[in-house]
């Protein structure tokens, strides 16, 4: 059987092998529309994981409290905050932290500082974030996060 000239097949496979125009448009619209239904119940989601995992993150600082309170006898003051959690107060003898690994672990999902009060209204501590919104009450994203 004889072979075909090298350059004809190039030639006739170069002209099936790109895409027209009018296809990439196509295909461009397509991705469009589906980015466009897609986005918002991907926000969705990420706001609510967003929200879970500043409630696991407050269970975590409060037992890291719980630990502090332990070893001290006393919870940290409102002036020590949670900071005491990370570095040893000044004049606090039979403290065994670090209580927590990284001062960002001190930090809500949303990058603000979780807020910390001693003595609480709730409790012996309030622990809490405001949320996406940083305001308080809200729903969604924007819900409390509280300790109480």
């Amino acid at each position: 059987m004889a072979r075909p000239h090298p350059r004809r097949c190039f030639h006739r496979g170069a002209r099936r092998a790109g895409f027209t125009l009018v296809e990439l448009l196509v295909v461009l619209v397509i991705l469009g529309l589906l980015a466009a239904v897609a986005s918002p119940q991907a926000m969705r989601y990420l706001g609510g994981a967003k929200h879970d995992a500043a409630k696991l993150q407050l269970q975590g600082l409060s037992t890291a409290i719980d630990l502090y309170r332990l070893d001290a006898g006393r919870y940290p003051s409102r002036e020590e905050g949670l900071a005491a959690l990370v570095q040893k107060p000044t004049g606090q003898e039979r403290w065994n932290g670090p209580y927590v690994r990284k001062a960002e672990q001190l930090q809500d999902p949303w990058g603000r500082a979780w807020r910390y009060r001693a003595p609480g209204e709730h409790g012996p501590y309030d622990l809490f974030s405001l949320g996406a919104d940083d305001r308080t009450g809200g729903a969604g994203e924007d819900r409390d996060v509280t300790s109480w």
